[in-house]
C-alpha cells in the first residue's frame, strides 16, 4: 500500500483490486461507527458500477454494521429504461447490497418517471429534507463523478438534481462494463445529482479500480481542477479519500 495527499484529497493505492474493495469497506464502517456514536441515525449515498463490487460486497459482509440506523439515496438513474431492467441503477444497488441488508430507508430515483425535471425536483426535495454524512462513489472513464460528465458537470450549479445528456465516452463505458450488449441500447439521458451536491458530504470514499479508468485518475490527480475532469474536485475536500488498484494508477 502507498498513501499520499495530492491537495487535500487522500490517495490509497494497493496491491490489488481486492485488497483496495476490502480496505475502503473497513474504512467506511469505521466512519459509519464513529458517526453512530453521535447521533441516532445517518445517510448515505452509493455508486451503482461494477467498479463497486468489491466495496459493496464486504460492506454486506460486515456484520457489524448497524444498518437499521442508516438512510440509503444513490447518485444517478437512467431516463426510459423499464423498472424492472437490470441495469437500472436502483436494482443493480438492490442486488449488490440494498436488497441484502435492512437500512432504516432506501430512497430510489425512479428510472420510469415521466418527467424527468419533476422526479429531479422530487429527489431534491428528499436530499434537502436530510443531511447526507457518507458518499461512496467512484470516477467514470471520462473523469465524471455520478453521471456529472465533462460537458454538463457545474462546480457551482445551483441545483441538487437534474436531468443531463449522457456523452459518447460515458455511454461507451456501460458497453465496456458489461451493462449493455452495444452502444444502441445505451440510454442518452439520465438523472443524476449534482457536483456540489456529492461534494457537500463531510466524508467522501472514492473506489476506482481497473486499467480503463487510469486517463481519469491521472487527470483527477494531476490535471487541473475544473471540469474538464469532474473529479477533480475531490482535491478539494477536506475527508475525500481515494481508493486505487495497480491498474487505475498505472499512469501516476
Amino acid at each position: 500500500m502507498k498513501t499520499y495527499f495530492q491537495d487535500k484529497l487522500k490517495v490509497n493505492i494497493y496491491d490489488s483490486r481486492t485488497a483496495m474493495g476490502a480496505a475502503a469497506a473497513e474504512d467506511i464502517s469505521a466512519k459509519i461507527k464513529e458517526l453512530l456514536a453521535e447521533k441516532d441515525e445517518i445517510s448515505m449515498i452509493f455508486a451503482a458500477a461494477p467498479s463497486q463490487n468489491e466495496v459493496l460486497a464486504s460492506l454486506v459482509a460486515d456484520k457489524s454494521i448497524e444498518w437499521n440506523r442508516i438512510n440509503a439515496y444513490h447518485m444517478d438513474e437512467y431516463i426510459g429504461l423499464d423498472s424492472s431492467a437490470p441495469q437500472c441503477f436502483g436494482n443493480f444497488l438492490d442486488a449488490h447490497i440494498f436488497g441484502l441488508v435492512p437500512f432504516k430507508s432506501v430512497n430510489y430515483i425512479k428510472s420510469d418517471a415521466t418527467d424527468p425535471d419533476e422526479e429531479s425536483a422530487r429527489y431534491s426535495s428528499l436530499l434537502a429534507a436530510t443531511k447526507i454524512d457518507i458518499v461512496v462513489m467512484g470516477i467514470g472513464e471520462n473523469g465524471h463523478i455520478a453521471f456529472n460528465d465533462p460537458p454538463v458537470a457545474d462546480f457551482n450549479d445551483t441545483k441538487l438534481v437534474k436531468p443531463v445528456k449522457l456523452d459518447e465516452v460515458c455511454r461507451n463505458q456501460q458497453v465496456n462494463d458489461g451493462c449493455f450488449a452495444k452502444i444502441d441500447d445505451v440510454p442518452k439521458y439520465a438523472i443524476t445529482l449534482t457536483v456540489p451536491m456529492l461534494v457537500s458530504a463531510p466524508h467522501l470514499f472514492c473506489i476506482v479500480p481497473a486499467p480503463t479508468k487510469a486517463w481519469a485518475v491521472k487527470e483527477t490527480l494531476t490535471g487541473s481542477i475544473d471540469e474538464h475532469c469532474p473529479a477533480s474536485v475531490l482535491r478539494t475536500r477536506d475527508g475525500a479519500m481515494l481508493y486505487l488498484d495497480p491498474d487505475s494508477a498505472s499512469l501516476l
